[in-house]
């Protein structure tokens, strides 16, 4: 390991390291616009320039620069800082002084850097250049007049996302950042490249305008748009979030957050259930909480009640409810909607057990009915890493555009049972390979298949068999319970005389018709227009929660707003229940359900990976049949992003090609 020498201090300093990484590892703040960790190095904006010896005697770029033993680095001397000042100069000869109405300002690395490195005055008595904007599509907002050129998007959308959409055309002075033909940009990551602007270039188009940063009260978080449970922070003003950012976590989405995770907030005051309805003669009318509670009592469930589960409940909710149809004597919980019954008395079976970060390094993948890119596209983000690494991805399921080299085997899931034979020598010859079942491989009963295969490749040291499930609420559901043995078709079967259906929109409730059926839940969605009795209760964002993401990682949300109107938290909800139908549940307070929850699963008391056990050993059970994927619309997959209007924009115009019209028109 190379020694350097930082301004005196002598530090030791990792192979390969850049003198910018020495200079952060001694401590030192490097200005910089066009440097990354997470992107290549460009080298083009020359704002994080030091003095080295031995070297010329001129200050040089530090992120492009290998530290190498012996070398001294200033980065306080004269030179250093009227380089900077010279480079910061420049860079603001063209910029237009839109500050005041920029949506960058507050959170502007431009602003800053000219603050802390910058002159007090500028030379430049010129025309400035000026830049005719691009349409970047409905999420990204362009003034193309601020761009710098630190070419941070075109390295993203390239080597991150995988979608060559963001370039540079022209040279010198007429150099300009644009999309493919001015097209939108049609990936589900575009977004990222707001975060990415150090400028007010690219800027969030729904938002512009709305708040300042300082305004705002920022609420840690977890996105529950699909089971990966990026981590992200929700920025709100009064009872309204305003808008969804990502958190750093290397382990779950590194710093990056799907476009419908970070998007579909709007969809929070959207659509929302904000009071109580019963059905009367075939039509919902407006009640009080009172007469709902009575009309349920008045069935006189006994034990002949169930609970449903949808795709964005915490576990508190689930646990609540186990707890209420315990005390009324009934084991009927279901959280698979769309009646898949894979078996899940194993919590290993059904996790993703190379974890996220794990997975990168594997070095043959087989993915088996699942279109990654739309089930969770941060995942999407780690299997291009892997593949970049070398590793040869193949495919079971109907074609998908994918960002990586990958094999498509046809999507006939008895294809497990006859891998070709190029197929199964990568798998024998790896030394990490990986499975991946998604939704569409368990419900074409894939799953057994595809575990024995896993089983045939293991590795000591290694777990390659992987569950992507496409809920949040799914994984905590599992170690809840949520599970019978024929999934929603036994409950169907039992013939319940109530159903709780806690926020769960996409079961096909026509099996249901002798049944009181309930629905706990904050949007007007499928679930409310076939509920008998709609009780309004809070989002993901009006209640603390304990989520359980796809690899078993257990997280925790936090409150940001209150829910509108007379919704109220869900477990207060069934503890209200609890007392209208005469049972005992055991708790009065969310402290009390947390920790009887905990105490009855331990695993959701520490945030971080759950210890699931070991695989079971796969059944000879045969594959077979076409796979089809769940989702069909990555942007309208949840009753909030249904809700979204952000969303409906997207789905309208980057799926299905219909065009915008602006007000004018």
């Amino acid at each position: 390991m190379p020694k350097v020498t930082v301004d005196g201090q002598e530090i030791e300093v990792p192979d390969g390291a850049t003198v910018l990484q020495a200079c952060e590892l001694a401590g030192k703040e490097i200005p910089r616009f066009c440097y990354h960790e997470r992107l290549s190095i460009a080298g083009n904006c020359r704002m994080c320039l030091v003095e080295v010896k031995p070297g010329p005697p001129k200050p040089q770029a530090s992120c492009a620069l290998p530290a190498t033993d012996g070398q001294e680095i200033r980065t306080d001397s004269q030179m250093v800082k009227t380089a900077r000042e010279g480079v910061m100069e420049f860079l603001l000869i063209n910029h237009p002084l839109d500050c005041p109405i920029c949506d960058q300002g507050g959170e502007c690395d431009l602003q800053d850097q000219a603050v802390a490195y910058g002159r007090g005055g500028s030379r430049y008595h010129e025309n400035k250049r000026a830049v005719t904007e691009k349409y970047m599509g409905p999420l990204i907002k362009t003034i193309m007049t601020r761009c710098i050129h630190c070419t941070r998007c075109v390295r993203f959308s390239e080597e991150i996302a995988g979608v060559d959409e963001i370039g540079a055309v022209g040279r010198g002075e007429d150099m300009q950042i644009t999309t493919y033909l001015e097209q939108a940009v049609q990936h589900e990551l575009s977004a990222n490249v707001i975060d990415l602007c150090p400028v007010g270039a690219l800027t969030s188009r729904p938002y512009a305008f709305e708040a300042r940063p300082w305004e705002l009260k920022k609420t840690l978080s977890i996105d529950v748009s699909d089971a990966v449970g990026a981590n992200i922070r929700l920025d709100s003003r009064g009872r309204e979030v305003m808008r969804a950012l990502p958190r750093n976590n290397d382990d779950v989405n590194e710093e990056w957050l799907s476009d419908k995770g970070r998007y579909m907030v709007d969809g929070l005051t959207r659509r929302r259930l904000d009071k109580v309805w019963i059905r009367k003669r075939g039509k919902l009318q407006q009640a009080s909480w009172e007469e709902a509670f009575k009309k349920i009592a008045s069935v006189k469930p006994g034990s002949s009640v169930a609970a449903i589960a949808g795709d964005l409940v915490d576990c508190e909710t689930m646990f609540a409810a186990k707890k209420l149809l315990g005390a009324m004597g009934s084991t009927l919980l279901e959280g698979r909607q769309t009646g898949m019954d894979y078996p899940a008395d194993n919590l290993a079976a059904v996790a993703f057990n190379s974890t996220f970060a794990g997975i990168e390094t594997a070095d043959a993948i087989l993915i088996v009915g699942s279109h990654v890119r739309w089930e969770a596209a941060l995942v999407n983000v780690r299997l291009r890493k892997a593949a970049q690494r070398g590793a040869r991805v193949f495919v079971v399921g109907p074609q998908w555009e994918t960002t990586y080299p990958a094999e498509f085997l046809g999507d006939d899931a008895g294809v497990l049972h006859d891998l070709p034979a190029h197929v199964a020598e990568a798998f024998d010859k790896a030394e990490r390979p990986a499975v991946i079942v998604g939704a569409g491989g368990l419900a074409a009963g894939a799953f057994h298949a595809a575990l024995g295969l896993a089983q045939g490749w293991q590795r000591e040291g290694w777990n390659g068999f992987n569950v992507l499930h496409t809920a949040a609420a799914r994984m905590g559901g599992l170690m809840l319970g949520y599970a019978q043995k024929g999934g929603i078709a036994d409950i169907a079967k039992a013939q319940p005389k109530v159903v709780l259906a806690l926020g769960a929109d996409e079961v096909d409730w026509s099996a249901f018709d002798q049944s009181l059926k309930v629905y706990i839940g904050h949007h007007g969605d499928k679930g409310a227009h076939a509920a008998d009795i709609v009780l309004p209760a809070a989002s993901y964002a009006e209640k603390d929660g304990t989520y359980v993401n796809t690899e078993g990682r257990v997280q925790f949300a936090e409150k940001a707003v209150f829910a509108p109107g007379d919704a109220r938290e869900d477990w207060t909800i069934l503890r209200a229940l609890a007392d209208s139908v005469g049972v005992e549940v055991g708790f009065d307070s969310f402290a009390e359900l947390q920790a009887a929850m905990i105490a009855e699963v331990p695993a959701l008391g520490e945030e971080g990976l759950a210890d699931l056990g070991a695989l079971p050993k796969a059944k000879a059970v045969k594959a077979k049949g076409r796979i089809s994927y769940p989702v069909k619309d990555f942007y309208l997959t949840n009753p909030i992003a249904r809700a979204s209007a952000v969303m409906q924009e997207c789905s309208a115009e980057l799926l299905h090609g219909e065009e915008i019209l602006e007000a004018a028109e």
